[in-house]
């Protein structure tokens, strides 16, 4: 049976072009350890599976505008609206409402 991380872990990378070695480098693993995670092998301490778990919302409703590369790069990337910071780092410091704001102007069509 799949574990809900192993899920989440598929999701990021289909949806948000995320690879586990992204994965590991948000989260500060190993690439062996997401492997772990992605075959149920093993499962990362909570705080790790909240930082998965806000970051596959992010994904998730990145989806609705780019594709899989595209999402990859707009978490990387430093948006002006971020205050020149990035979507990635934010969620990695749980600030990831500032993230979804963002994007809820995106929904708007406030800012492409």
């Amino acid at each position: 049976m799949e574990s809900a991380v192993a899920r989440i872990l598929d999701d990021l990378e289909q949806r948000g072009g995320l690879k586990g070695s992204d994965v590991a480098n948000i989260v500060n693993a190993s690439r062996p350890t997401v492997s772990r995670w992605k075959s149920g092998k093993a499962s990362p301490p909570l705080a790790t599976q909240t930082i998965i778990a806000d970051l596959r919302y992010v994904v998730d409703r990145l989806s609705d505008f780019y594709t899989p590369s595209e999402t990859r790069l707009w978490l990387h990337a430093k948006h002006q609206l971020l205050n020149n910071e990035r979507a990635i780092d934010l969620i990695i410091a749980d600030r990831t409402q500032e993230v979804l704001a963002v994007i809820e102007r995106l929904d708007a069509g406030a800012y492409l």
